[in-house]
């Protein structure tokens, strides 16, 4: 028995869906096969231009349409962020699974109400996280679970973009708390939460500010300038439940960094050090041997290391972007097949949410805040 699967959206993530339900079984092999039944977007023309590039058997306009489609068993929602919320909820309503893109809802009330339809619904439900497949990220859990490290005292995280640091960048969605939400920390900073939390587990409390650093911009009509309402950098003192503490950093305005989103995790027996614009390379550095041959040991990624060798038999050669999204959607075939709970689904992805709002809450109140 195949999947239908039915896409909302046909941006930069949408494309991603597209390519990982169409690869997944072709790269990993143990998962079930997929129909690209019917995709979505407006005006419908676009949707059907980009149906037949995608490869879906049918496209509408209506997304109502798409999550109530006898023959779409999956939706996968790549839209602009106020969308989520709805979709979800009725695709779950309606009886299918869901892949929402992250984060869940503007508020954090949105993303405990898609949690509790999640729960209600018995359906199975995943976040866009992808970054947490990379075989190198991997890789850094295994060390740390192994002890290899030692005790995690110290955590220093950061994400930065400069897709928002030229002042000159015309208003857009994004800098709208009610169709964006949150800034930096939801567009972003949820990606370095969910990285922080899979290594170092849980954060107990944190302390926080943040600033919007370009408080207008012009408007595309050209009439003036539009007000952005929500925040371009946000930096935080975290304490995590297991005792240890750390920094964490988010800036969309931070000129010539494309996608930094790395760490360093400090132990009592060495260092880890990870870094997502390389990300077929960790960095690893052991208390160990004569101290004239210390140093940190750069390992680059290969078949040895999780799923990677699904890609390519050499080290070295290197995985991408999109291959991350085919982990992805290949684990949340394995979760529908055998009706186990993927990771991290709305109930596990809520917690991350919790972290970025509470963030927010910190900043604004100038005081710590309990997550």
């Amino acid at each position: 028995m195949t999947l239908g699967i039915g896409l909302i959206g046909t941006g930069f993530m949408g494309k991603a869906h597209a390519l990982a339900w169409r690869n997944a079984r072709a790269v990993m092999g143990d998962v079930q096969d997929v129909r690209l039944e019917v995709l979505c977007d407006t005006p419908e023309d676009k949707a059907a231009a980009f149906a037949s590039q995608f490869g879906f058997a049918r496209s509408t306009g209506d997304w109502q349409a798409l999550v109530n489609d006898p023959k779409v068993d999956v939706v996968s929602i790549t839209t602009p962020n106020r969308f989520h919320k709805d979709m979800a909820v009725a695709a779950l309503e309606a009886g299918k699974h869901v892949w929402c893109e992250k984060p869940m809802g503007l508020t954090l009330a949105e993303a405990e109400e898609m949690a509790a339809a999640a729960a209600r619904s018995g359906k199975l439900t995943m976040t866009g996280y992808n970054y947490t497949r990379n075989p190198a990220y991997r890789h850094a859990q295994k060390l740390v679970q192994e002890g290899r490290i030692g005790r995690i005292v110290h955590v220093r995280g950061a994400v930065d973009e400069d897709y928002q640091a030229d002042p000159d960048l015309p208003w857009t969605w994004r800098a709208k708390l009610g169709e964006a939400g949150l800034g930096a920390l939801g567009d972003i900073g949820c990606h370095l939460i969910s990285l922080l939390c899979g290594i170092c587990g849980p954060i107990e409390s944190l302390i926080a500010d943040m600033q919007t650093v370009h408080e207008t911009r012009p408007l595309p009509d050209g009439t003036g300038r539009g007000k952005v309402e929500n925040e371009d950098t946000a930096t935080a003192i975290l304490r995590f439940a297991n005792g240890a503490q750390g920094s964490f950093a988010a800036s969309r305005s931070a000129w010539g960094r494309k996608n930094r989103l790395g760490f360093e995790i400090h132990g009592t027996k060495g260092m880890i050090i990870y870094d997502q614009e390389r990300m077929n390379e960790l960095q690893l550095f052991v208390n160990e041997g004569p101290k004239a041959e210390q140093g940190f040991r750069t390992i680059l990624t290969g078949p040895d290391h999780d799923v990677y060798g699904a890609f390519c038999p050499a080290p070295g050669h290197q995985i991408g972007f999109n291959d991350l999204k085919i982990i992805e959607a290949a684990d949340f075939l394995r979760a529908i097949e055998t009706g186990t709970r993927p990771w991290p689904d709305f109930a596990a992805a809520l917690e991350f949410e919790k972290v970025i709002h509470a963030i927010a809450e910190a900043a604004r109140n100038g005081t710590r805040v309990s997550v």
